[in-house]
This record gives structure tokens, sequence and C-alpha cells, in this order.
């Protein structure tokens, strides 16, 4: 079956259909691993996206439910050059044709993807349509003109209940804007014991439980679209130590008066070299994001730049000089990527231990009385309800 990408400057691709039948429209991107398609499908940072591949041949190892990233794909589309359908990998259980028939996802292959990719990099992400309806272009650009961009993925994405990987040594409170399985992966890997919570978490909600860190997470979108999330971060700044990721970090940023922008085509693969300020080393580091932190809006803030692009110069890592918390543009966890950053959780961790350490707490017992003269100091009723019980 034929399948067709209008992009909303008028140009058209025609290709084979694969996966599923239907139509859909989102922001087309475009992701430079040569590998990973499957963790590429299941990264809810893709959610309202039509996913461009650039390796040409995709689909070969087919698709291992263990390696998933999220529960379910989110993407509204997937771009390939070449769709191989019969996988040649003793771990495959399904092809990649049939996971995207499953969740209504339309693929198209046998277009010219370099094309395509040049004109993104060139003109920048733009709004697009894919379909295996039989519709005029007239018609298809009229849909696509007359259809907005989603502005509410991370709240699509996120969790809608609080969930626990149980550990024995610090508790982290995973906020999930659309967290990969990998973050928790990794702290569970260091015997974390992870809670994680929807991305409408109050300061208070976590506050009450316990925790030792906050790890915010990746998610898609613009992080301007989630200011209940900056709230969230203030009110938690420099009484709980803080990790961001990705859409985490631009949320610190902004939660620390700092602002955020609009990248032409985004950073989305598992090449993209990142220097430490700090050490001068330079990682290789995956990366899925379209927005980044304005360089000159970290003047007159807290923050401080640790990390840097070395393509473009972006800011890809800030510290807070005062607090405890830190943040990363890139994905420590990687799927897919290389492993070269998945030393910033135990840095996480050590600043968590470090913080505790400077801050001890008062025993249970003293908490739990401070808080009944706070509450009886607020109600005198309360005292003498006391005192009457006590001579009863």
């Amino acid at each position: 079956m034929q399948a067709r990408l209008l992009l909303e400057d008028g140009t058209l691709f025609t290709g084979k259909s694969f996966g599923s039948e239907g139509e859909s429209v989102g922001e087309v991107v475009f992701n430079t691993g040569m590998t990973g398609y499957q963790e590429v499908l299941s990264d809810p940072s893709y959610c309202g996206q039509i996913v461009t591949m650039t390796y040409p041949l995709i689909g070969n190892y087919g698709v291992i439910r263990d390696d998933f990233e999220s529960v379910r794909p989110f993407i509204h589309g997937f771009v390939v050059r070449e769709h191989e359908d019969i996988p040649s990998n003793w771990r495959a259980q399904y092809t990649l044709g049939s996971l995207l028939k499953e969740y209504g996802i339309v693929g198209i292959s046998g277009i010219d993807t370099r094309m395509l990719t040049r004109k993104i990099r060139h003109y920048g992400v733009m709004k697009s349509i894919i379909t295996t309806s039989d519709k005029s272009v007239e018609e298809l650009m009229e849909v696509l003109k007359n259809t907005q961009l989603m502005t509410d993925q991370v709240s699509r994405v996120s969790t809608k209940s609080v969930f626990g990987a149980p550990g024995h040594k610090e508790r982290v409170v995973v906020v999930d804007f659309g967290a990969k399985s990998g973050i928790i992966r990794d702290l569970s890997k260091r015997d974390c014991d992870v809670v994680v919570v929807p991305q409408n978490a109050t300061a208070e909600q976590i506050r009450r439980l316990a925790p030792d860190g906050v790890l915010l997470s990746n998610g898609p979108g613009d992080p301007k679209d989630v200011p209940h999330a900056v709230e969230m971060i203030k009110g938690l700044l420099g009484d709980i130590p803080l990790f961001g990721i990705c859409l985490g970090h631009q949320l610190f940023a902004l939660a620390c008066g700092a602002d955020t922008d609009k990248l032409k085509f985004g950073h989305r693969g598992g090449n993209h070299p990142v220097k430490d300020l700090i050490s001068g080393r330079c990682y290789i580091t995956s990366q899925n994001h379209g927005y980044t932190v304005k360089e000159e809006s970290i003047q007159g803030t807290e923050l401080e730049v640790t990390h840097i692009n070395n393509n473009d110069r972006t800011i890809e890592g800030l510290r807070h000089k005062q607090y405890p918390a830190f943040s990363v543009q890139y994905h420590p966890e990687a799927a897919p990527g290389p492993f070269d950053s998945s030393y910033l959780f135990d840095d996480f961790i050590q600043m968590i231990r470090d913080y505790k350490t400077n801050n001890p707490e008062q025993p249970r017992q003293a908490q739990m009385l401070a808080q009944w003269k706070a509450s009886t100091e607020a109600s005198p009723t309360a005292v003498k309800e006391e005192l009457q019980y006590a001579q009863k």
C-alpha cells in the first residue's frame, strides 16, 4: 500500500506503507542513531512527533519487549529508508511492522530520508502529516493547517498513580514527565528505594514521601507547557537534593530564573559530544530534545554552566551555586547510546549522602514532639482537651 508524508512547506514524499493504516499529524524530526530504533519508538519524549531514522536499514533485528523504555510507543509516525520485516535475531519477539500495527502507528518506507533530513536541518522541524489515504494533496494540506500541534504531551505520557521499585538505600522520588525505564533501572542498580510520582505532584505531596533526593525526569514538548512543575521545583529547591535530566534540566533552569528556547532541529541520537567544563573531558552522549536553556539567561541567576555541546556550544549541564542541585540536558542512562555518563547517577547519590551528613536530621521522636508542640500552639483548645484527657 502507498503511504505519503506531506510537510507544511508543501514538500511531498511518496513511499510504501508499513505498520498501521490511517493518518496522523505531528512534528517531523530526525534521529541519527545507527541502532536502538525500538528504544526510540518507546521513548515517551517523542510523543506527538513523526520520527525519521537517518540510518538506512531499520527493523533488521526485530523488536524485543524487554528492551522497551516505556509500556508503549507514543510517536505519531515512523519514517525509514528501508524497512526489513523479516528480522534476524534470536531474541526477536515482534517485527517492527507488527508493533506499529498493534499501536495504530503509520510507517512509511522507501523515501529519500537523506533529503528529508537535510531539509529539516536547513529549515528546521515542521508540522507534517503522514497518511495511507487517497486524499488529494490539497485536502491533506487543509487538514495540516487546521490541526494544532500538541501542548499536553507530558500529561499524556506520565503515570497517573504513584508506584515504587523498592530498594534498601537512599529513597529517590522520580517525578515522571515521561521517564524512560532506563532511569529507574540505573537507580535500582544502585539499590535506591525508588518512588515514581505523576507529573502534577506538588512539593508538599513529594515531601510526604520522605525522599532523600528527587529526580526530575525527561519528557516531551516545551518546558513552558508545564508551569506547575516549575512551581513544584521552587518548593523543593534547597531542602532536598535535586537531579534533572533532559526536560527536567530545562524545568530546573526555569525554576532558578533562567529561560528556554526552541532549537532549529534539536538533538536526537546517540553520538552527541559534550564537554565537561570542570574536568575538560569530552563524553559521547545520548540525546533527545528540541529545546535548550538560553545561555544569556543564566546571568543573574544562582546557576553555573557545567557542560556544553561541542557541536553547537549549547548548554548541556547546570549546577546551583548554593543548593544541592544539578542537571544535564542529555541522557546518562543512554538506551540507546553510550554509557559514558552513567557516573552522574553516582554523583547524585553522593550529593544526597553529603547533604545528609552536613544537615543531620533530628531523631524521629524529636520531630514528632516538635510537630505536636507546633499544632498545640496553633490550637490552645487542643492543649486543654489533652490535659482533660490526661486527668481522666
